[in-house]
């Protein structure tokens, strides 16, 4: 059952940063076109930055607790280890971050009757293209989806578990 459980926080924590990414690229979106703000100059670019926090021991002893001995049956198989592995796996967890795209930058249009344009009539817009903004929103409520299947195939395991 703990396997299940695993699945579904793993999946809880995907929807989390899915949201997070919907959440930065609607505010991308929603300022394609401001030139001013708190911190000064036209809005940037931002982005949802993932990062997974590292498993004691690699990947190999992540597998190896993980496992569960077999039964042997017929002298061919493997030999049994006698060592104890557990069967409760930690599993790594992800954080989430935004941050102002460090690859962004402004694109000049000419607009001297804009009430930010310089002395040559020149205004500094965010450099945000709604098509490729668009590409990340699909892609982040895609990602979503999935997340929500496998929660619910989950789910749905762990109920015919229980009608055995």
């Amino acid at each position: 059952m703990a396997g299940i459980l695993n699945a579904i926080e793993t999946s809880a924590q995907g929807l989390s940063i899915q949201r997070a990414r919907m959440n930065t690229t609607a505010r991308n979106i929603a300022n394609a076109e401001t030139t001013r703000t708190e911190e000064g100059g036209p809005y940037r670019r931002r982005r949802v930055m993932v990062e997974e926090e590292a498993v004691k021991g690699g990947f190999r002893n992540m597998i190896r607790r993980a496992g569960t001995h077999l039964a042997r049956t017929n002298s061919r198989h493997l030999p049994v280890h006698s060592e104890r592995i557990e069967r409760n796996v930690e599993l790594p967890t992800v954080g989430h971050e935004e941050t102002i795209d460090s690859a962004s930058s402004y694109k000049l249009v000419h607009d001297p009757s804009h009430p930010d344009a310089d002395s040559e009539g020149y205004v500094k817009m965010p450099d945000i293209e709604i098509v490729t903004e668009m590409v990340d929103m699909m892609a982040a409520t895609r990602a979503y989806e999935a997340n929500t299947v496998a929660i619910s195939a989950a789910k749905k395991m762990a109920e015919d578990a229980l009608e055995i």
